[in-house]
């Protein structure tokens, strides 16, 4: 099989995120561009990539790329792409489709032009009037940006943030790509010391004990395309069965370093206990019903990463803001630590730095949580010594 062409896409700002992760894997043929990047592979970097990819949105197989400004051009060079090569008779083939900047600006006739040209092409091998596609589900990705085409498959199916171990939530958890990837930008390492003082549901400290253990974030979920005969069974090689057999065997027991996590909210605190259950990570994760102000680590060196929270309900900004204060007074106690917090909240930088007396010693970098644009604020603290 020729080297397959693959797409890791993420959340904007976090490319060079996992661009290192997929460096980290043995991929070193990266190129990157806004929430996406390519890499070149064969069935077994597909398999290896969602198991193990913990930022990432999902992994696509890039069949094309080339430029088209209205339906006609879409349709003629959709129409001539390998499609038998991938689809079977039965295959299932959602189209989903997104437009940026582009003289083609319909998704949903996007959709429909891209759906009615690879029914064309199929007809092609397999005579007939109808496709009752009942088979493996094998999704077309379709992005179009500034005239420019890509057509993928999606080899995924749920989203990667998708580990399998968050069954119950609470409001607007963070995504557990999100967190991985905020863990990955800060001093914390496994053998470190971690703390969330506003923790929620647990996500962060839950991605973290995977880290700390080195297991895949995707070992207890299954792919679309697991089932595809191409990358799947004898064509693939044993990919999946070999890259599941890797993951499993690359476990290993966490060193006995304390990650905390604290919230006052008991209901979000159960929430987290059982999602850290489920993880199987209950005896990795220290939780403790405590306000940010009475939060007190006893450990010299360490980390804070935290999403406090943004105060965008009428009503909680004041209640938003004096969590702020409180994680700036922690700061100044645990003054040898690094902490680490995203937030949307435009005030968030000079409350804290009043509280912390950490003045001028902010990184920023700008990150998405869903929708919502976000500001990371990193305060280095010095590294600690190993003993």
């Amino acid at each position: 099989m020729e080297p397959l062409q693959l797409i890791a896409t993420t959340a904007f700002g976090l490319e060079a995120v996992v661009s290192r992760e997929l460096e980290a894997l043995g991929y070193t043929e990266r190129t990157t561009s806004d929430g996406r990047v390519e890499f070149t592979g064969d069935a077994s970097a597909v398999a290896r990539a969602n198991l193990w990819l913990r930022s990432a949105d999902r992994v696509l197989v890039k069949l094309a790329g080339f430029e088209a400004v209205d339906f006609g051009e879409l349709f003629d060079q959709v129409v001539e792409l390998p499609w038998a090569e991938w689809l079977t008779e039965e295959s299932s083939f959602p189209v989903r489709a997104r437009c940026v900047r582009s003289q083609i600006n319909s998704e949903p006739d996007t959709q429909a032009i891209v759906k009615k040209a690879v029914v064309e092409a199929l007809k092609r091998t397999w005579p007939r009037d109808w496709f009752d596609e009942t088979g493996p589900e094998m999704p077309i990705d379709v992005t179009i940006r500034r005239d420019q085409v890509t057509v993928s498959l999606d080899t995924t199916g749920r989203g990667l943030h998708r580990r399998g171990y968050r069954i119950w939530t609470g409001g607007a958890p963070l995504r557990e790509t999100l967190s991985a990837a905020l863990l990955q930008l800060s001093y914390w390492e496994p053998g470190r010391v971690l703390a969330d003082p506003c923790c929620g549901t647990g996500t962060i400290l839950i991605e973290a004990a995977w880290m700390a253990s080195n297991r895949a974030p995707g070992l207890g979920r299954g792919f679309l395309a697991e089932e595809w005969p191409r990358l799947a069974g004898p064509l693939g090689g044993g990919a999946w069965k070999n890259a599941r057999q890797e993951a499993e065997d690359l476990v290993v027991e966490p060193p006995e370093v304390p990650l905390l996590g604290g919230d006052l909210n008991p209901k979000a605190l159960e929430l987290a206990k059982r999602n850290a259950e489920q993880a199987g990570v209950t005896a990795a994760i220290e939780f403790e019903q405590v306000a940010v102000a009475d939060f007190g680590p006893h450990h010299k060196y360490g980390c804070v990463v935290t999403n406090p929270p943004y105060g965008e309900r009428m009503g909680e900004k004041k209640e938003a803001e004096a969590v702020y204060g409180d994680l700036g007074r922690l700061a100044r106690r645990l003054d040898t630590w690094s902490v680490y917090a995203l937030s949307a909240h435009k005030g968030f930088e000079a409350i804290f730095e009043e509280a912390s007396g950490r003045t001028g010693q902010v990184r920023r970098r700008k990150l998405y949580n869903g929708p919502i644009q976000c500001t990371y604020f990193q305060y280095a603290g010095p590294r600690p010594p190993w003993t």
